[in-house]
């Protein structure tokens, strides 16, 4: 199975205030690289997000801004790309909206989303947060809400999904972004 795992930071409540992003590329089962990057969103900060993800303004002072950052993520993004993220809706849109904003095209790719995988193939657990999910698979996640922890957990979420259960449960779950 082949993906890329994402995740994205914000800087406020805002969707188009990426402040950090992480993308880990599985190829054929195993998980072959990753990538991470601050980003100065241009916008103000929120307490609120500070305190969830502890990025602050003097971190992303020096980091590339989305339009500059783009080019070099921008090919994970095909129309045969599978990207999965947990809840998906959040990061696509992040995605999505950081495109429009700078008015770059939009592409299209295919996605998957761990929080509904997870939800109809590990029933039960108290909650489909990444933290909930990740503890009850075993797998390691020391610091929540960093992007890159957050993207490698989500690989091997999916990675052990399909270990466990097979491309066909999974299929269900696989749109179109």
């Amino acid at each position: 199975m082949d993906f890329i795992a994402m995740d994205y930071e914000t800087a406020n409540a805002q969707r188009a205030s990426a402040c950090s992003v992480a993308l880990v590329v599985v190829k054929e089962t195993k998980i072959v690289d990753a990538f991470y990057s601050l980003i100065n969103p241009e916008v103000p900060f929120s307490r609120r997000n500070i305190d969830v993800h502890g990025i602050t303004p003097d971190q992303v002072a020096d980091a590339p801004t989305f339009p500059e950052l783009w080019p070099h993520i921008q090919n994970f993004f095909t129309p045969t790309s599978i990207v999965t993220a947990h809840n998906s809706p959040f990061d696509v849109s992040v995605l999505k909206r950081s495109l429009e904003r700078y008015g770059m095209p939009i592409p299209h790719y295919q996605v998957i989303d761990t929080v509904k995988t997870s939800r109809a193939l590990l029933p039960g657990l108290v909650n489909y947060k990444l933290n909930t999910v990740s503890a009850a698979m075993q797998i390691p996640l020391e610091h929540h809400h960093n992007a890159l922890e957050d993207s490698y957990a989500c690989a091997r979420i999916l990675l052990g999904q399909y270990l466990q259960f097979g491309a066909a449960k999974l299929d269900p779950w696989l749109k179109t972004a």
